[in-house]
């Protein structure tokens, strides 16, 4: 797996870097059209760090489909300009020199994944898993990657929710406890100092405040945190938008300040 390098702060406002974001990229599967920024997938790997996207496959068995927005599968919801605006902040506010000119986007059993320390995954209430998928994922956390869960909700928003996302990981890691995460946990301070969870404003999707909650190593709070699952809101949103003057700059600052910190904390342990 992919060395951890140190991190050192830079001193720069967030939002004076909001104006990277200002089109849409490009698709490489498909999504929204219109102009495009230089983007590329699954480039060479080089050692730089590079922001890895999990594929994974649905089922419509849900109250609404998988495919319910632009015909998209749900782990492309937000690509690639939700990761594509995030490198861009990390590369100005960490020593971290990630590539912002492409991504990886892996299936969960590609042996590729072994390279890349941190790994994202969106729309997990619609994630249908198989053996393969679960032995590999396992595989991936106990050597010491990490997942960031995000954009799943209440099953009654569609998908199968909490319920369908945690049968998915008792899978993967059985016995697994999810516990909630508060302001104390570490991986929020991994860079920022985030001292209140509610600082990340409820998305305008979503009908209840956002949750946090963590997976450690052997469920021991004193051990590795090798997975975030936010539920209840849809944190690549506020990246992905960021440039378009659709959301408040300083809940887009507190989205990205999140989202430095998840990789901070990934890259860091």
């Amino acid at each position: 797996m992919m060395r951890r390098p140190s991190l050192t702060p830079a001193i720069v406002l967030i939002g004076c870097l909001l104006a990277t974001a200002g089109t849409f990229a490009q698709r490489r599967y498909g999504g929204l059209p219109g102009a495009s920024k230089a983007f590329n997938v699954n480039g060479k790997y080089d050692g730089r760090f590079r922001f890895v996207r999990l594929m994974t496959d649905c089922a419509d068995v849900w109250r609404t489909p998988c495919r319910y927005y632009l015909g998209l599968p749900p782990w492309e919801h937000g690509y690639p300009l939700s990761e594509q605006n995030l490198m861009q902040i990390m590369s100005s506010v960490t020593a971290l020199d990630p590539h912002v000119e492409d991504s990886m986007v892996l299936a969960i059993q590609d042996p590729e994944l072994s390279k890349y320390p941190v790994a994202y995954m969106t729309e997990a209430g619609f994630w249908t898993i198989n053996d393969a998928e679960a032995t590999a994922l396992n595989a991936y956390l106990v050597k010491g990657g990490f997942v960031i869960f995000d954009d799943f909700r209440d099953p009654s928003r569609g998908g199968g929710g909490w319920g369908n996302f945690e049968s998915n990981m008792a899978r993967v890691i059985p016995g697994a406890e999810w516990m909630p995460l508060t302001s104390s946990d570490p991986i929020f301070h991994s860079f920022f100092e985030i001292n209140d969870l509610s600082t990340l404003k409820q998305h305008y999707n979503e009908t209840t405040p956002p949750q946090f909650y963590g997976l450690y190593e052997k469920n021991d709070r004193s051990r590795r945190l090798m997975a975030i699952a936010n539920y209840n809101v849809d944190i690549s949103d506020w990246w992905e938008f960021s440039g378009q003057g659709y959301s408040p700059v300083d809940a887009t600052n507190q989205a990205y300040k999140f989202g430095v910190n998840y990789v901070v904390y990934g890259m860091t342990h």
